[in-house]
This record gives structure tokens, C-alpha cells and sequence, in this order.
């Protein structure tokens, strides 16, 4: 694939305060005038951001041609509550979601793991498309002259990403649970794969090739975040859980100035996407911290600006039962 081909997408989060819900529409502009295939936007821990998450879904869906993404958690949701949500969000008419087990509040007891009835991402993805399945069970269309309509033989499908783990999730036991958990995801209804924040392109390389070769069919996006100052840099690995990169670090830490700073992180996830892209990469997702400027400057100098063909997902076919990124997801 050239890097022409490829496509990008970025992710926000709700605005925390008064003044950040007043920048932000501005900043969803820029974004949008890019032409992402999506724009993600995150949902907090027990439900903590639902109103401004749906909230900020609604405004992409309203003042600009993109098409959003919400995120879905399974931490603290009865099976009835998470699909009221789901109804919630298709009703606003969210078409994509990205489904994770999502972090568990921060004031549980120990023993305690903050789940509700749904105990993993797949039983979350599943849920899903069987709240679509149930709200459009088949097309219909008028005939001409009779007052009538014939049943179409296909129903509107909804996109489900999920996480994925280049360097494995904590509570993994190695890449071949990992993967294997891709698989049930993949067997459940999802149709693309996202990566949590990662420092190394053979990290994400060798992950993908390994999905490949186990038999996981959907696009793996490589998650990305332009690292901007020793502050975000401190965020983004506390987010991830990943090691210092250390050459990163010293960079930003000797650089005494934040424009500097800027460029040093510019650079660096120019570099980081193009070698990923020139890797095999079907295109990259950028975590924005809710800022256009470094996204948009990296994917000027990667060449993407203006890209137009989105991602390619698989549609699985799924007979689902009763069976949350800046979000960890356990295995």
C-alpha cells in the first residue's frame, strides 16, 4: 500500500471545563477539514462522560461531513443500561463505535472489579449488533404503483473497533493471548482493530503480522500522539502503561524552548508514521490531546492531507448470544 492509499482518523475526549467546551468546536473544524475516515471521541470510566460525549458525537455528526465514533465501556453497566446507551447513541445516529472493557473506577474495594453484566469487549461488541439487529431488522423499499414494499436482503451494518496491544496488555500472558483475544473480538462482530499508544514501529509491525498470519482479517490502525513536551510524554506513558523511550526523553528534556519542544515531537511522529506506513500500516489513528496543530502538521509531512480512500473493514457474519485509546482494556 503507498502511503497515498492510506487513511487517518483522530480521537478526543469530552471537554473537561467551561473554557475547553468553548475551544473545542474550532479545533473539530480543523480536524474535520482534513477529511479523517472518523473522529473518535472517548467516554469516561462508570459513564462519567456520557451527556458531553454524546454531546460532542452530535456536533461532529451536525456541523461537519465526518463521521463519529463513540466509545462504549462495559465497566459498571447492567446488560438493560448498556443497551439503552447503544440505542441512545444509534437514535443520535452513531454508526461506529469502539467497544472496550474500559478502565474500572478508581475507589473500588480490593476484590472488587467494577464490571456489571458485560465481562469483556466481545460480549460488548456483540450487545451491539444485536441493538441494531433488533432497531433495523431488514430494509424495506417502495414499489412504484402499489402500496406496497419489497424486504431488502440486507440490514445496515454498523463499524466495531476494538483495542489492540502491540506490547500486550498487563494481564496478559504473552502476544498469543492477546491475539487470541482479537479473535474472539473478531468472532463476536468487530470489523477494525485500534492499537494503544506504543514507541517502537517493529512493535506494532510484528504484532500485525502475527494477527495476520493467527487469522484476524480486520485493519489494525497503529495508534499514534505526537509527543510535544517532557509533561505529555509523562501522560502518555502513564496512559499506556508502555517504557520511556528514552532517546525521545532526553530530546525534550535538554530542549530549552516549547517551540522546540514542538518540533522535536513534530519530527518525531512524522518519522514514527511514515515508518509505519512504509511497514504496511492500512493508515493511523491520532490521539489530538483535543489540539489540530501537531496532527495536522504530521500528517502534512507524512503526506496524507487529502488522502480520500477510508479503510477497508471486514464484515464478519455473526450469530450473536447472550454471551473502552487512552482506555486500558483488559484481555
Amino acid at each position: 500500500m503507498s502511503c497515498t492509499d492510506a487513511r487517518f482518523s483522530f480521537e478526543l475526549y469530552p471537554p473537561r471545563n467551561a473554557r475547553a467546551a468553548e475551544a473545542l468546536p474550532a479545533t473539530i473544524q480543523k480536524l474535520a477539514a482534513a477529511h479523517p475516515d472518523f473522529i473518535s471521541v472517548t467516554y469516561g470510566a462508570n459513564g462519567s462522560s456520557r451527556s458531553s460525549s454524546l454531546d460532542v458525537l452530535r456536533y461532529i455528526l451536525d456541523h461537519t461531513d465526518v463521521s463519529p465514533m463513540a466509545h462504549l465501556t462495559c465497566v459498571g453497566s447492567s446488560h438493560a443500561e448498556a443497551a439503552q446507551l447503544i440505542r441512545e447513541f444509534l437514535d443520535a445516529g452513531i454508526r461506529r463505535f469502539l467497544a472496550v472493557r474500559g478502565d474500572p473506577p478508581a475507589d473500588l474495594a480490593p476484590g472488587e472489579t467494577g464490571l456489571g453484566d458485560l465481562h469483556s469487549s466481545a460480549e460488548l461488541v456483540q450487545l451491539i449488533h444485536r441493538v441494531q439487529a433488533e432497531r433495523v431488522p431488514y430494509g424495506e423499499l417502495p414499489v412504484p404503483g402499489l402500496p406496497a414494499s419489497t424486504v431488502l436482503s440486507h440490514r445496515e451494518h454498523v463499524q466495531i473497533a476494538v483495542a489492540a496491544f502491540p506490547n500486550g496488555h498487563p494481564t496478559s500472558h504473552g502476544v498469543s493471548q492477546d491475539i487470541d483475544t482479537l479473535l474472539a473480538k473478531q468472532a463476536a462482530g468487530a470489523n477494525l482493530g485500534i492499537t494503544q499508544l506504543f514507541f517502537h514501529p517493529e512493535d506494532y509491525l510484528g504484532f500485525a503480522q502475527k494477527a495476520r498470519d493467527a487469522g484476524v482479517l480486520f485493519p489494525i490502525l497503529p495508534g499514534i500522539m505526537p509527543v510535544t513536551s517532557p509533561a505529555r510524554l509523562k501522560r502518555m506513558l502513564e496512559l499506556s502503561g508502555e517504557d520511556l523511550p528514552s532517546e525521545l526523553a532526553i530530546q525534550l528534556e535538554v530542549e530549552p524552548t516549547e517551540e522546540g519542544q514542538r518540533e522535536i515531537g513534530i519530527a518525531w511522529a512524522t518519522d514514527f508514521a511514515q515508518k509505519l506506513l512504509d511497514g504496511g500500516a492500512p493508515g493511523i489513528h491520532l490521539y489530538t490531546f483535543n489540539q489540530h496543530e501537531a496532527v495536522l502538521s504530521v500528517l502534512e509531512r507524512v503526506g496524507l492531507l487529502g488522502a480520500a480512500a477510508p479503510v477497508q473493514q471486514t464484515t464478519t457474519t455473526t450469530t450473536t448470544t447472550d454471551a473502552s485509546t487512552t482506555e486500558r482494556e483488559p484481555a
